[in-house]
């Protein structure tokens, strides 16, 4: 009886770890998954000779809350710089008991607005490694858009358990041409959705040109553009 149940738990195991032993042993995902990376890395490598203008505006019920710009460049590290640009604009302060809840109203959500912002940073560009990681994980599905043209990635649980990071790819020549990220701030209540539009440099790199995130709890959105590209060495 003991040997019976021994041999059922392990088929039970087995059969529950078929699904992601084949995804991740597909052909096909793997070659998708191995155009992505080196497309990735192609870009991330020709990024670095360039500088560009990073516009951020923060709307909050359809109201335009925030607007930055900051310098983005490579330092001599390979790391990403991000100088602002101006000054932003100083709201006048109210006085008193409704000043101080006003204040603390504001606080709070500068504080939203900042995680929000940061959160792109997470999926915008996709990291090779979090890619390789859902696909040894049998994470990876291969939805064909356009028939030998369009296809996307669909990677789960890419970055917190349940969150979901498309990426679509041209099949001609493996360009990245969008991303649909579907996470959470806090919690899976707090729900946030992402799309990414890239675009193309002269000398065939991939860049995200139009980020636009939706934070529907606090009907928070957040528009991020990249662009005035040019080399600096």
């Amino acid at each position: 009886m003991i040997k019976a149940l021994t041999r059922w738990a392990a088929m039970a195991i087995a059969a529950l770890a078929l699904p992601a032993l084949a995804a991740a042993q597909n052909p096909e995902v793997g070659e998708r998954v191995a155009a992505l990376q080196a497309s990735l890395q192609k870009s991330s490598e020709a990024l670095k000779h360039y500088e560009w203008i990073e516009t951020t505006v923060v709307s909050l019920k359809g109201d335009e809350k925030a607007r930055l710009q900051k310098r983005c460049y490579h330092g001599a590290d390979g790391a990403l710089q991000k100088v602002p640009v101006g000054e932003a604009p100083q709201a006048k302060k109210k006085r008193g008991v409704r000043g101080r809840v006003a204040e603390k109203k504001k606080g709070e959500l500068t504080d939203y607005m900042q995680r929000a912002v940061d959160l792109v940073q997470d999926y915008v560009p996709p990291d090779p490694q979090r890619i390789q990681k859902a696909k040894d994980a049998g994470k990876v599905a291969v939805n064909v858009l356009e028939p030998g043209k369009r296809v996307r990635l669909d990677f789960r649980d890419y970055k917190k358990p349940g969150d979901t990071l498309g990426v679509e790819m041209d099949l001609t020549d493996n360009r990245l041409l969008g991303l649909t990220v579907a996470s959470y701030l806090e919690s899976p209540d707090d729900a946030v959705g992402l799309k990414v539009g890239f675009s193309t440099l002269a000398d065939g790199s991939s860049y995200a040109s139009d980020v636009a995130l939706d934070a529907p709890a606090k009907s928070l959105s957040v528009q991020m553009q990249n662009s005035g590209y040019k080399k600096i060495r």
